[in-house]
């Protein structure tokens, strides 16, 4: 069996999201670990390496954009994805500014998942 192209952290409190982003990554090959919520994700990327990480913006108890500042606290290179419904511009430039590397907008198509995906893992977790 061929090693994964990368390992990825989900945080996601929709089923569905979750669901179809871990089909999605998992056939392309990543090794994809998805929770529900935003303090499971905390806990897993303090103890795992990962090599990308894609956050809801909406989450109970906890915001993305205060889930990504709290991981830019300790781990400054992994690369975060924001997958969200949260479409207006200043929800956007709010992930960017707390330290988000990219960020999607619900409903996104799988290929532009893919790319996005694909792209930060690259990069090697430089910022954008």
């Amino acid at each position: 069996m061929p090693s994964p192209k990368g390992r990825i952290l989900c945080a996601d409190d929709n089923t569905d999201s979750r669901e179809l982003v871990q089909m999605t990554l998992a056939t392309s090959g990543y090794d994809i670990k998805c929770v529900e919520s935003p303090f499971e994700a905390l806990d897993l990327v303090k103890k795992e390496k990962f090599d990308l990480i894609i956050l809801d913006n909406w989450m109970p108890g906890m915001i993305g954009t205060e889930l990504t500042r709290l991981i830019r606290d300790f781990d400054l290179t992994t690369p975060i994805l924001f997958y969200s419904a949260a479409a207006y511009a200043a929800d956007k430039q709010a992930a960017f500014d707390a330290g988000a590397n990219g960020y999607l907008t619900k409903p996104t198509g799988i290929d532009e998942l893919l790319d996005e995906v694909n792209r930060l893992i690259s990069r090697d977790g430089q910022s954008a």
